[in-house]
Formats: structure tokens, C-alpha cells, sequence
């Protein structure tokens, strides 16, 4: 979503992964109807955002803010700096290791914000994460030859 009257309009966000490829952020609802990422844990993840700005924006941030059932929120700011009028730009974050361990496995859900230089939220995208353990996971089966 994009903020009204703000002149920017988000255009992507996606997830980069090595394990899994670019994973897609709907932005077209609420996040319960795509269905959750799939994120091991321990993964390196970097955010992708495609946007375009309608009017100069000075002091843009990202804001990731991550909540789990049993777990404290995590939030995360990345100042991105200034964008003259255009687009779309492409930004890709630096990239976050997510956390290790069967404590942290489940299901977050992640809120990004970006913002302009006094605070004002211009976009918002709202998604859900599968944390997932890996370690003992069955093995994925081959068919026997048919021979």
C-alpha cells in the first residue's frame, strides 16, 4: 500500500534467499490470503523493494518490525537517503541472518513501513513468515526407476 497524497507508490517487495530464490510480498491484501513465507532458519535474507516517487523525498527509511507469539519484536531501520521524482528504483537491503534454533521457529508477522524524514509512513506492507527447522527433516523421496 501507499500512503494518500504522498506521491510514492510501492511497486514490489520481495525476500532474496539463497535456499529459496526471491520470495514475493503480496501487496494486494491482507496477508492471511497468501499464505505465510518459507524462510529456514539461520537463512540470509536481504529485502528488495521496487518503488516510485511522485514528489522528492529526503530521509527515507525502511522500518521492518517483527512479532511472534513467544518472541519479544524485532525491529530493524535501514535510512535509505534521498530520491528525486521518478522511479522505479530498486533498492536491495543489506542482508539479516534470521535467528537459529527451535525456540525461534514459527510463525512472525512482519510489518514494513517506509517513512520520509519527519516520520510520515508513505507504504506499508504487511506479511506473514514460516520460520522453519530443518535439521532431522525428512529428506525429499525420488520415484524408483522404472526399469
Amino acid at each position: 500500500m501507499s500512503g494518500p497524497g504522498s506521491g510514492f507508490r510501492l511497486l514490489d517487495v520481495s525476500l532474496h534467499t539463497e535456499e529459496r530464490g526471491r520470495l514475493v510480498v503480496g501487496l494486494g491484501g491482507p496477508a492471511e490470503e497468501a499464505g505465510p513465507l518459507v524462510v529456514p532458519e539461520g537463512a540470509v535474507v536481504s529485502v528488495g523493494l521496487t518503488f516510485l516517487v511522485g514528489r522528492a523525498v529526503d530521509g527515507l527509511t525502511f522500518e521492518e518490525r517483527r512479532t511472534g507469539d513467544e518472541q519479544p519484536p524485532v525491529t530493524t531501520r535501514t535510512q535509505l537517503g534521498g530520491f528525486r521524482r521518478g522511479g522505479p528504483y530498486e533498492v536491495r537491503l543489506p542482508p539479516r541472518r534470521m535467528p537459529v534454533g527451535r525456540a525461534h521457529c514459527g510463525l512472525y508477522r512482519v510489518t514494513g513501513r517506509l517513512t520520509d524524514g519527519q516520520g510520515r509512513e508513505l507504504a506499508r506492507a504487511d506479511h506473514a513468515l514460516m520460520l522453519v527447522h530443518l535439521t532431522g527433516a525428512p529428506e525429499a523421496r525420488t520415484a524408483p526407476d522404472a526399469a
